[in-house]
């Protein structure tokens, strides 16, 4: 078995012609023999037990041709592709153009092979970081958050509705005096001034008192869901049975004792600080990060197959699916929640699956030039770390992630770090 000829077809694309000597294509006829005459039945001859010419005289002589190059295709053309050097991408598209006991077989076999890259600069690249000071006014937020969190809802006695009430109320709407689907609601508690319903609805329930039966009158919008009630006038018929509204506990060292684990207004204050500081420097980081990756593509030149772009869209969608999963759902019943179809889906990831692939090209195209390795004792430590993570063995987690991938995920890790390394990087007040 070995390469006869390799040739660059088009950009991303090799024609390998491959032959499989006639002493290997015997050996794989034999072995195809040995599989299939189980199933085989010859007049005179127990099942399974037919010798191969009698079954060659009677089938053909070629009948077990195609299991023998099945057999035998993997590893030559694996080999072949060693021999060529080259870096396949997509399926081989295989055609046999010769086959016979005497002369072996010679097959061609086109594939999409990783692109060629150029990057015209990764080092040194510019980027700004901005900061952000954490006030008295974000540490005041943050407490007023906690305070929504932990109000009650208290009865409204002695006035009329307002924003900010929460207002239970039975509500039916009608539009040309015909009550309409989905118009209808008993008990339905609503935010006043949260523009949850159709706007002016909420505005019209603002002065009514507890009991009261009226009419509001609204007019759904041109780009309304439902296409029978676009653009029309309806009347809702509303009774508000109930108001309450959310009383807020005072800020002070008691409350902070309640809802967390400090014991005064300053240390919570503090920790807050802290804490926000941490998450706006983490953003900010975040952000340094993707416009380095935007300066870097930017720099880079590539021919980028479409199939490798297809196989990463498999990738993100097979991940999302995974993640629905966990939350009780599947594909189909998230299509049917956001009305999209199955190529408006695919098509959503495109963007995204075409800057992963470019971003790998890049990395790996750093780790050529820059030499990167990656030490046994850092693959060790990676292979336990991930087994650690996944509740999972060393020896399993090395099955699933074969060495050379793990080693090359850390070298490209390492070039990431390069690029964020090396770069230029200028602070200013967010």
């Amino acid at each position: 078995m070995g390469l006869t000829s390799a040739k660059k077809t088009d950009t991303n694309t090799y024609e390998l012609e491959v032959s499989i000597s006639p002493e290997d294509f015997n050996k794989g006829i034999d072995a195809a023999y040995r599989k299939e005459v189980k199933k085989i039945t010859i007049p005179g001859f127990r099942k399974g037990k037919a010798p191969k010419a009698m079954i060659e005289k009677m089938y053909g002589p070629e009948v077990f041709f195609e299991e023998a190059v099945n057999s035998l295709y993997p590893q030559s053309y694996a080999d072949a592709v060693e021999e060529a050097g080259i870096e396949p991408v997509s399926r081989a598209e295989v055609e046999v153009l010769s086959m016979s006991k005497e002369d072996g077989v010679v097959f061609k076999a086109t594939v999409t092979v990783k692109p060629e890259v150029e990057l015209e600069k990764y080092k040194g690249l510019e980027a700004t970081k901005k900061v952000t000071e954490v006030t008295e006014e974000i540490i005041d937020g943050e407490i007023k958050k906690l305070q929504e969190r932990n109000g009650r809802m208290v009865p409204v006695e002695g006035r009329p509705a307002e924003n900010g009430d929460t207002a239970d109320i039975d509500f039916e709407g009608f539009v040309d005096g015909v009550a309409f689907d989905g118009g209808k609601g008993e008990g339905y508690p609503l935010e006043l001034g949260s523009h949850t319903f159709i706007d002016n609805f909420e505005d019209q329930i603002v002065g009514h008192n507890v009991g009261d039966e009226f009419e509001v009158q609204v007019t759904f919008p041109e780009e309304y869901h439902a296409e029978e009630l676009k653009g029309k006038a309806a009347t809702f018929k509303v009774k508000l049975n109930a108001l309450t509204k959310k009383e807020l506990p005072e800020v002070d060292d008691e409350f902070v004792k309640d809802v967390s684990e400090f014991d005064t207004l300053a240390e919570l204050r503090e920790d807050i600080r802290k804490t926000q500081t941490e998450g706006y420097n983490k953003a900010a980081d975040n952000k340094v990060e993707s416009d380095l990756i935007d300066a870097l593509l930017a720099n880079m030149k590539v021919e980028l197959p479409q199939v490798m772009v297809e196989n990463k869209i498999d990738d993100l969608i097979f991940e999302f699916s995974q993640r629905l999963q966990m939350q009780g759902l599947d594909i189909d019943t998230y299509l049917k929640y956001t009305g999209l179809d199955r190529d408006g889906f695919r098509k959503s990831f495109a963007e995204q699956a075409e800057r992963n692939v470019r971003l790998r090209l890049a990395l790996e195209k750093i780790v050529e030039l820059e030499n990167l390795t990656v030490s046994e004792e850092e693959l060790n430590a990676e292979y336990e770390k991930l087994a650690k993570d996944y509740n999972r063995s060393v020896e399993e987690i090395k099955a699933l992630l074969p060495t050379k991938d793990l080693e090359m995920d850390l070298k490209v890790n390492k070039a990431i770090d390069l690029v964020k390394d090396t770069a230029a990087i200028t602070e200013e007040k967010a």
